[in-house]
């Protein structure tokens, strides 16, 4: 029996009309359903790596991280909207249906979209290659990938906020 079902992602983009970095990643992790948030899994180093590079002391408190985000700055978002998914690997997203991101390139004055993996960037492409704004792939932050470049996040980073 298949444990696959289809999951409407449950929670909202984090972004207002001070964004000016929008931060995409595909679909919530289990760990991420759970707490109705993104990144869930402590064991990603999607937070650690943002809050290092703005020189802030991480919290595991959801409302502190989207007060973070949006004092820096950065939207954040998934580009599935639902999809048939086992477990959490981008591998498995079957069936999907991907987000609307006018709702954000209408009211944030973007610099730039920063894909957080290679499905991030496939979905991407696949709706809004033709995007005025500069988009960019970046290595996964998932614990899964081991070829994570933290020098690689840190450099787009710069080319939006110039802070190292």
């Amino acid at each position: 029996m298949s444990d696959k079902v289809l999951i409407h992602h449950a929670f909202p983009p984090v972004y207002d009309r001070h964004s000016i970095a929008l931060i995409l990643g595909s679909f919530p992790s289990v760990k991420s359903r759970r707490i109705s948030f993104y990144y869930g899994n402590r064991q990603n180093r999607f937070w650690k790596m943002l809050y290092g590079y703005f020189g802030e002391s991480l919290t595991e408190d959801v409302e502190e991280r989207k007060s973070f985000l949006l004092k820096r700055g950065v939207a954040l978002w998934d580009m599935v909207e639902s999809c048939e998914i086992e477990g959490s690997m981008d591998a498995a997203i079957r069936n999907y249906t991907l987000v609307d991101l006018e709702a954000v390139l209408r009211v944030a004055p973007l610099k730039a979209i920063l894909l957080n993996g290679s499905k991030a960037y496939e979905l991407f492409l696949e709706k809004y290659a033709d995007c005025k704004v500069p988009y960019r792939k970046l290595p996964s932050t998932s614990p899964a990938n081991t070829r994570y470049d933290e020098g690689e996040w840190r450099k787009a980073l710069d080319g939006v906020f110039g802070i190292s």
